[in-house]
C-alpha cells in the first residue's frame, strides 16, 4: 500500500503537512436541509412526527410514545443474560471510569473581602441531559459508559438515553452498560428525529438541558442546529492518532496502534514521528503485512493512504513541535522516559506515556473519557468530564460598607458608559442612607 512519507527538512514539508491536516468538517448542504424539515416538524406535531420518523427510518410499528421506551426491567435483563466475560469487562471499565471521573469534581467556594463583601462560586449539575448513542450494528457500549457516568457522577438528576433500533435490532451490551451506568430512561429512537425530541420535548420525550454523544452526520447535523437552545458537548470530527517513537518499540506494535484509529473511518488519521528513518521503513513493512488479517483493512488502506504519514522528524523536541501543531485527539509517547518530554506537550486531547500505554486502553477501560477534541481543536478544547456536567454561578453579597465601596466606582463606570439607571441604582445603596 502507499503511505505517505516526509522529512521535516523537506523544502516542501509545511505545505505538505497543511494538506494533510487539512479536513473541511463543513455541512453537506442536503443533510442540513433534511435534518432542519425534521427538527421543524418534530418541535411542532411532537410524538407524532417522532413516531412517524422512527418507524420509517428504522422499520418499527410503533403507535405510540410508550412503544419507544425500554423498562429498566429490560435493561437489567440485558446485563444479567449478558456472557460474564463481558458482563465482567464492563463492570471493571466502568469501575475505573467512575474511580477517575470522581476525582474531576468541582466544589463551590466563598470568601468575604475586607470590607465585608461576600464572593464566591456556586457549583450545580444539570437537571435532565440526552445521551445518544449509535444503535444497529454501530454499536457502543464503551460510548454509554464514558458518556454517563460522569454525569452521574457531576448529580444530574435525570439521564434520558437514545438508542435507535433500525429493525427491532437491540445490543445487548449497549443496554447492559446502561443499567450499569444508572441511565434512568431509554428510548429507542435514533437519528435527527431523537436529536429534536430531546432538544424540544415532546409528550413522551422530556426535555434536556445537554445533549451529548456520537452520531451519523444527521445527528451532528441536528446537534449544531439545536445548540443554543440546548448545550451539545462537541461535534466531533474523524479519529486522530499521532504517534512519537523512538525507535525502539516493536514496529509490529505501532503498526497497530495506526490501524487501531484507521480502522474507525476512511477519513480517520494516524500519523508516526520519527527520528529514525530505518524505523519507519520497519513499520511500513509491518503495515503490509499485517493489513491483510484485518476484518476492516479496506477501511484502515484508504485511511493510511488518504491522511495517514510517516515522519522522519531530527530531534524529539522538533516532534513534540510538531505534535502542538497537529494537535491530535490521541497522542502515544512512544519513548524512554516520556515524562522528560510532557511538559513540551501543549495540546492534545489524550496523552498516552510509555511503549505498554496504547490508544485503545483508553478507549476502553483505563479511566480518563475517550471523548476528545478532533481536527484541531485541543487547541482549546478539552475531554468530556465532569465538569460538562456542572454549571458554576457566581455569588455576591455586598455589606454596607461594600455598598458605598462599590457603589461610588460602579456609579463612576456607569456614568462613563452612559448608563445612568446602573449608575443611580448603585448610588442609591449609599447615597439614601
Amino acid at each position: 500500500m502507499r503511505i505517505k512519507r516526509f522529512n521535516s527538512t523537506d523544502p516542501d514539508f509545511n505545505s505538505n503537512l497543511e494538506k494533510l491536516l487539512a479536513f473541511e468538517n463543513a455541512q453537506d448542504d442536503t443533510v442540513d436541509v433534511t435534518v432542519a424539515k425534521i427538527l421543524a416538524d418534530i418541535r411542532n406535531r411532537k410524538d407524532a412526527a417522532l413516531i412517524e420518523y422512527t418507524n420509517r427510518f428504522d422499520r418499527l410499528s410503533a403507535t405510540t410514545g410508550k412503544d419507544l421506551e425500554l423498562t429498566q426491567k429490560q435493561l437489567h435483563h440485558s446485563l444479567e443474560t449478558l456472557p460474564s466475560n463481558q458482563r465482567n469487562a464492563l463492570e471493571q471499565a466502568a469501575e475505573r471510569v467512575r474511580s477517575y471521573h470522581e476525582k474531576q469534581q468541582l466544589n463551590s467556594w466563598q470568601y468575604t473581602d475586607s470590607d465585608g463583601t461576600l464572593l464566591g462560586q456556586k457549583i450545580t449539575p444539570l437537571d435532565r441531559v440526552g445521551l445518544y448513542v449509535p444503535g444497529g450494528k454501530a454499536s457502543y457500549p464503551s460510548s454509554v459508559l464514558m458518556n454517563a457516568i460522569p454525569a452521574k457522577v457531576a448529580g444530574v438528576k435525570e439521564l434520558i438515553m437514545v438508542v435507535p433500533t433500525p429493525g427491532g435490532e437491540r445490543n445487548d451490551m449497549v443496554l447492559a452498560a446502561a443499567a450499569i451506568s444508572q441511565v434512568d430512561r431509554v428510548f429507542t429512537i435514533g437519528g435527527a428525529q431523537a436529536v429534536g425530541a430531546l432538544a424540544y420535548g415532546t409528550e413522551t420525550i422530556p426535555q434536556v438541558d445537554k445533549i451529548v454523544g456520537p452520531g451519523n452526520a444527521y445527528v451532528a447535523a441536528a446537534k449544531r442546529r439545536v445548540f443554543g437552545v440546548v448545550g451539545i458537548d462537541m461535534v466531533a470530527g474523524p479519529s486522530e492518532i499521532l504517534v512519537i517513537c523512538d525507535g525502539k518499540t516493536d514496529p509490529d506494535w505501532i503498526a497497530m496502534d495506526l490501524f487501531s484509529q484507521a480502522e474507525h473511518d476512511e477519513l480517520a488519521q494516524a500519523i508516526l514521528l520519527s527520528p529514525d528513518a530505518e524505523f519507519l521503513d520497519q513499520v511500513m513493512r509491518s503495515i503490509d503485512r499485517l493489513l491483510s488479517g484485518m476484518p476492516r483493512k479496506d477501511v484502515i488502506r484508504a485511511s493510511l493512504e488518504n491522511r495517514g504519514a510517516l515522519i522522519q522528524v531530527q530531534s524529539f523536541d522538533e516532534a513534540c513541535a510538531i505534535a502542538n501543531r497537529i494537535a491530535p485527539e490521541h497522542l502515544e509517547l512512544s519513548v524512554d522516559q516520556p515524562e522528560i518530554w510532557l511538559d513540551k506537550i501543549r495540546h492534545a486531547g489524550a496523552i498516552f506515556l510509555g511503549r505498554n500505554a496504547c490508544e485503545a486502553l483508553g478507549d476502553y477501560c483505563a479511566g480518563p473519557n475517550h471523548v476528545l477534541p478532533t481536527s484541531r481543536t485541543a487547541r482549546f478544547s478539552s475531554p468530556l468530564g465532569v465538569y460538562d456536567f456542572q454549571k458554576r454561578s457566581s455569588l455576591i453579597q455586598v455589606s454596607q460598607q461594600g455598598a458605598a465601596k462599590l457603589g461610588e466606582i460602579a456609579s463612576v463606570l456607569a456614568y462613563g458608559e452612559g448608563l445612568q439607571a446602573h449608575a443611580r441604582s448603585a448610588e442609591y445603596r449609599y447615597k439614601n442612607r
